[in-house]
């Protein structure tokens, strides 16, 4: 009994000594807690909703009135044209959009609301067009009513139309997601376990003692995966417009520049996990830990406008999260390429950083 005892210490000290092991018994159960509990929500919140209200009467502002004080819409604009709509459409600064035409609670028989939604994202565009008839078919006959209309009282058609997509293919949202995660996952694991399999074969050695610098090394090893990358690359997209029917609506150029450079990215990340971990199955296990992130935090499967604010701020660190927001507006919405000039220019800053980092712990010394 005493000799199991002891054996039993000996695990104790083992698990409690290997600080990866105790990071993953310990803090994943409530990474993943906090995830699943408040960023994993089929609940749409602080939906962004603009509005055109052609009619400027009375009834048109108690309903606006309605929108904004409703906990789950926030007005961002108040649009003087069709035109302008679109626009805050194709910026990303509005989900959705309610139209009072001018014939509003005035007994004709053409619709007299319109709801518009960003159909890229078809699954929350549904939830968000069914939460504002909800708000809508309550506020209106009171509306109505108040600004002489009894006759129209519970009787204003609401019209609703998805933009971008309007036969809801889920292909359309979770396309430039998935594209987003297998460069994401197989970078990051291919670029640090091949930097780690020459620690553990002692092969590192022999390159830190050749004549090139520590820098050229690293560099001939990115560069590799990279042109295979570009291949793959090319291959995903051909494949998502011919077999999948994926529309490259917007600025190819544009999409491929910014796959690109979300794939240094990705390839950044896997050079910055083998500088801290010592063993390929080590590396392997961090490299499948960021797709926890890549998955809930990005707007991949749920909207990060309903996260806590906590959560939005932590995303902003997932670059998966502004790779696919480019993507879904360059292939879905066909938007310019100076229209998602934000998402590149974080995913630089990535690029820029990454491998900075990276080389700060990058070790020329081997113990």
């Amino acid at each position: 009994m005493e000799q199991f005892w002891a054996f039993l210490k000996k695990e104790f000290w083992h698990i409690l000594r290997d600080k990866r092991t105790m990071l993953i018994l310990l803090v994943m159960p409530v990474v993943l807690i906090v995830l699943f509990g408040y960023a994993v929500t089929t609940e749409v919140k602080n939906t962004r909703v603009a509005v055109l209200d052609l009619a400027k009467d009375e009834a048109t502002a108690r309903a606006i009135g309605h929108i904004a004080a409703n906990r789950y819409f926030s007005l961002s604009a108040q649009a003087d044209c069709m035109a302008d709509v679109d626009d805050l459409f194709r910026r990303g600064e509005a989900d959705l959009a309610v139209v009072f035409g001018e014939d509003f609670a005035t007994g004709t028989e053409q619709p007299s609301v319109q709801i518009l939604a960003d159909g890229s994202e078809p699954n929350q565009a549904a939830v968000r067009t069914g939460y504002m008839q909800q708000v809508l078919a309550g506020c209106m006959p009171a509306a109505s009513e108040k600004a002489g209309h009894p006759a129209q009282a519970g009787g204003v058609a609401i019209v609703t139309r998805l933009l971008y997509n309007p036969q809801s293919r889920s292909e359309y949202n979770f396309v430039p997601g998935v594209i987003g995660l297998i460069l994401m996952l197989i970078c990051v694991m291919m670029t640090s376990i091949s930097i780690v399999r020459e620690k553990e074969t002692g092969t590192m050695e022999v390159l830190l003692a050749s004549p090139l610098p520590p820098a050229c090394i690293v560099l001939a090893k990115l560069v590799p995966y990279f042109l295979v990358f570009c291949l793959n690359l090319a291959t995903i997209l051909l494949l998502s417009v011919s077999v999948l029917h994926i529309p490259v609506a917007g600025s190819l150029p544009g999409l491929v520049g910014v796959s690109l450079l979300y794939i240094l990215v990705s390839l950044s990340l896997g050079l910055l996990i083998s500088t801290v971990v010592a063993s390929q199955l080590a590396a392997m296990l961090l490299s499948l830990l960021t797709i926890v992130p890549a998955i809930y935090l990005s707007g991949i499967m749920f909207p990060v406008e309903s996260m806590p604010l906590a959560l939005q701020y932590v995303s902003a660190v997932v670059p998966t999260r502004w790779y696919v927001e480019a993507a879904r507006r360059l292939m879905i919405q066909g938007v310019p390429m100076a229209y998602v000039a934000r998402e590149a220019l974080v995913l630089l800053l990535m690029a820029v950083a990454l491998p900075c980092v990276a080389w700060r712990m990058f070790k020329i010394r081997l113990e």
